[in-house]
């Protein structure tokens, strides 16, 4: 038996019996435990408790499944925002020609919303990325449990993964009469696909010149009808999100704390178009407009 197991063995036995780990008799009669002096025993039981919690926060760091907050609960615990950055904004803005510099001062940090017009003219991705590309290239990805650790967001398609959504129909993928509509999400935390995908955008021109890449990006794709519900994001940094294909309609909301100040507006993304915005502080919702299939792709900045 090891040094875990005993350690949280014994730790059940002195909840079970209302004990503490020092009266258990298999430590309190045991021979070493004996001839220790008693100052010391004390330590020596601090440092058995010590290890037992360091067993079990070691399962809670590695296993992100094993224990999460519900969405309503976190949001509960949410600490209260300061309104600024959403008070006197009835819409968004939208520009171009957008310098580093003038987007730092002005916008990189104030929360958002923005929409820069003009910041994908040399990506292929516009014409490249589609359902059909995505799945053959996850198909021939090498590392697949990997890119199951990712993590996906099945937005109630009653899709189970990302290799379970590239395995639908044709008549399901084209929307055919009868069948169900889909949207999902997903982070391309997986290197090897990461380094693919990039081939065919950049991080947008007008990022700060002191920004770093962020090493997960996210990409959303779905057909007219479907979107994301009405949510706050928990992420640590403002983010955009290239909308290659589609047109999406984003509704944001100031959050509860704001509502007196703050109004609730709406916006359409066009191809060809990023919106900039911090989304840990508006809160969101999506709806991808009649059309083609909506596919965005974004990330973090600093």
């Amino acid at each position: 038996m090891d040094a875990d197991k005993i350690l949280l063995d014994l730790l059940a036995k002195s909840i079970s019996s209302n004990k503490n780990l020092s009266d258990l008799p298999s430590i309190k009669n045991h021979k070493y435990f004996k001839i220790v002096p008693p100052k010391f025993k004390i330590l020596i039981v601090i440092m058995a408790i010590a290890s037992v919690f360091w067993v079990f926060s070691d399962k809670f760091i590695m296993d992100q499944c094993l224990i999460s907050m519900p969405d309503e609960l976190s949001k509960a615990f949410r600490p209260p925002i300061d309104c600024d950055f959403c008070v006197g904004k009835h819409e968004v803005l939208r520009t171009q020609n957008l310098s580093p510099d003038n987007f730092e001062k002005k916008f990189a940090y104030q929360g958002g919303p923005l929409i820069v017009t003009d910041a994908m003219n040399n990506w292929t991705a516009t014409e490249i990325f589609n359902y059909g590309y995505f799945r053959k290239t996850y198909r021939e990805a090498k590392k697949k449990k990997s890119i199951l650790n990712c993590q996906f967001f099945p937005y109630k398609s009653g899709l189970g993964d990302l290799f379970e959504a590239f395995d639908m129909s044709e008549e399901r993928v084209k929307q055919n009469p009868g069948t169900e509509p889909w949207y999902f999400g997903w982070s391309n935390c997986n290197y090897e696909i990461a380094k693919v995908l990039r081939k065919h955008y950049t991080s947008p021109y007008f990022l700060p010149k002191s920004s770093e890449n962020n090493a997960i990006d996210w990409i959303f794709m779905g057909v007219p009808g479907k979107g994301a519900h009405l949510h706050v994001d928990n992420v640590r940094l403002p983010s955009w999100q290239a909308q290659l294909k589609g047109t999406k309609e984003w509704i944001l909301a100031p959050p509860p704390e704001c509502y007196y100040k703050c109004s609730s507006f709406s916006t359409s993304v066009k191809p060809g178009e990023i919106i900039v915005l911090d989304t840990n502080r508006w809160y969101h919702q999506t709806n991808v407009l009649p059309g083609e299939v909506s596919i965005t792709i974004g990330a973090e900045y600093d």
